[in-house]
């Protein structure tokens, strides 16, 4: 529950709708005499702002576009590099007299760490803010992108792609936590669906240009470029981004202040409760030598009315869409009263969350959706170099065109599918809006999946027309990629959002674990058994997992009761 009920508020909506609300389970239209902040198109606000002008929820939309925008570009310049040496695996093994094997160990290396770096990451972010990570993490990035420009032998180049595998982790973590931070539950589908494409487009977009130079200008090159990239983006960070991190009290750490006076009736309006929010732990506070008055929304002023106004909206949040970052915002970190506390309980967090089923769901189909791309991006070279093709490394990178197009493809579609989906369910249920209603969202897209894998497979196998192989089964493949990853790790974030953070730790670990251990065998495994059994028994485990998708629509709540008592849920 992102609306933080306190416990009398809690009881009186479940009587009054006649259902459990549990974490993750959300109500967004009034009932009865609860009425809520609303947006421009009505629809309720979770979590509801406050009225602090500095809170994100409140910035403006070109506050809000330049802080998505910078974070985007992080997302894509750190995953720019680690995956694009695949056209580039012919000119490595020269320059550093190796076989094709050890080549491929440099993405999968660089895979292993990335996925653990983010036991670093995460932790610092939710203690120092996401600013600060996001600018250290681009200073470890850039310097490796030299360093990978400059190498000299296989160990320097390796111990490149390791250090930079700590530098990039940020990538696949900290920009989820980002959108939660600054926008809506409404909206997050399309956001989230963004953050997979522009990550996964990175690491798309990547092999398409170091093929290309890797043959007209040499594969040095490429990471000049990548550096010069990574500028950009420390740039942006710097003047674009200011700190989303923002304490949202739980009911357990509002004093309610309750004035000596009889009930009041429904005239007495002046003389109803309210409650002072403990701002003490926000810089903000530190600042500014103040507290923020907020008015509960269940008891305000304007409880009684039919219906909730632009101008009854304005006088509970005046800064809804027009705030901005202050100035405490921009510092390099955040204060924290317990950083080393909350360091720890980071590093535990995303072993915790194994244990929960809805993460561990989550994990499985965003690790083996992701391993279908991969899949591509590490037999691409072994196909189409060999005869009767024989591609050079830039026609081979130009291939990647298909999986970034599918992929767009998956950004117009799968975001506003689920949000969609997610509404009309909403609205059947008398405005009560449960995770689990994204998921039916999957099901073209596991088709799709399937269909794809199919193609690649068997059409490597059969030395079927490239076109054939490119246009349908690499394009599915990029369909897919956007879609499975966004949906089911949005439905993770929806029911677990206050740990958004650690949830993408476990599942970037998982991910990265079965991507390391993928690219260790199947170059092997396609030469002596042929492309068949490795693709088709990754596209089987992918089904699978997303079959589990039908026990979740039907059992998630459950699954969510057996957690609704858990710590993580007031973090």
């Amino acid at each position: 529950m992102e609306m933080n009920y306190d416990d009398k508020q809690l009881h009186e909506l479940e009587a009054e709708l006649h259902t459990e609300i549990l974490p993750g389970t959300e109500i967004m239209a009034d009932v009865g005499s609860h009425h809520f902040v609303k947006g421009s198109s009505k629809n309720v606000l979770v979590p509801q702002p406050s009225d602090d002008p500095n809170d994100p929820l409140n910035w403006s939309t070109p506050w809000k576009a330049a802080c998505i925008t910078a974070s985007t570009m992080v997302t894509f310049s750190q995953g720019f590099g680690p995956l694009a040496l695949a056209p580039m695996f012919p000119d490595l093994m020269k320059a550093f007299h190796c076989t094709l094997p050890e080549a491929v160990q440099f993405t999968g290396v660089c895979i292993l760490v990335l996925g653990f770096s983010n036991f670093i990451w995460v932790p610092l972010s939710t203690s120092f803010g996401r600013r600060p990570v996001y600018i250290a993490s681009q200073l470890i990035c850039f310097a490796t992108s030299i360093w990978r420009a400059r190498a000299v032998s296989y160990g320097s180049f390796m111990g490149a792609c390791v250090v930079n595998g700590i530098g990039a982790g940020p990538a696949e973590s900290i920009q989820p936590a980002v959108i939660a931070d600054i926008f809506f539950l409404h909206d997050r589908g399309k956001w989230n669906t963004l953050y997979w494409v522009a990550y996964m487009g990175s690491l798309m977009v990547g092999p398409i240009i170091s093929g290309a130079m890797a043959e007209n200008v040499g594969w040095r090159d490429f990471w000049w470029l990548n550096t010069a990239i990574l500028g950009l983006s420390i740039v942006m960070v710097i003047f674009m981004f200011p700190e989303t991190k923002y304490h949202r009290p739980h009911p357990d750490e509002i004093t309610h202040v309750v004035k000596d006076s009889p009930a009041p009736s429904s005239t007495e309006k002046d003389d109803l409760p309210t409650t002072v929010e403990n701002t003490n732990s926000t810089p903000k506070a530190a600042d500014d030598g103040e507290n923020i008055q907020q008015v509960p929304t269940t008891s305000s002023a304007l409880g009684n009315l039919a219906g909730l106004t632009h101008e009854e909206t304005a006088a509970r949040d005046p800064y809804l869409g027009k705030g901005k970052p202050g100035k405490y915002q921009w510092k390099l970190w955040q204060s924290n009263a317990h950083p080393f506390k909350s360091i720890l309980l980071d590093l535990w967090i995303p072993w915790k969350l194994f244990a929960f089923p809805i993460v561990e769901f989550s994990s499985f189909v965003v690790s083996w959706s992701c391993s279908s791309f991969l899949t591509l991006n590490l037999t691409q070279s072994q196909a189409f170099a060999a005869p009767p093709y024989n591609f050079k490394p830039m026609s081979i990178g130009f291939m990647n065109f298909a999986i970034l197009i599918g992929a767009l493809i998956g950004l117009a579609t799968a975001g506003p599918l689920s949000d969609y989906v997610s509404a009309r369910s909403t609205r059947k249920n008398r405005g009560i809006r449960e995770p689990e209603m994204r998921l039916p969202a999957m099901i073209p897209y596991v088709i799709i999946m399937f269909l794809g894998n199919i193609v690649v497979a068997v059409g490597y196998q059969k030395k079927w027309p490239w076109e054939a192989i490119v246009i349908i089964g690499f394009t599915c493949a990029g369909i897919q990629v956007a879609a499975l990853p966004s949906i089911s790790s949005t439905y993770a974030v929806d029911s677990y959002k206050p740990v958004a953070g650690s949830l993408f730790v476990s599942i970037t670990v998982n991910k990265n674990v079965w991507g390391y251990g993928f690219s260790k065998f199947i170059t092997e495994w396609a030469e002596e058994d042929g492309f068949i059994p490795p693709i088709m028994t990754n596209a089987s485990l992918i089904l699978l997992w997303c079959l589990f998708g039908i026990l979740f629509w039907w059992k998630g709540k459950t699954f969510r009761r057996w957690t609704r008592n858990s710590k993580v849920h007031r973090m």
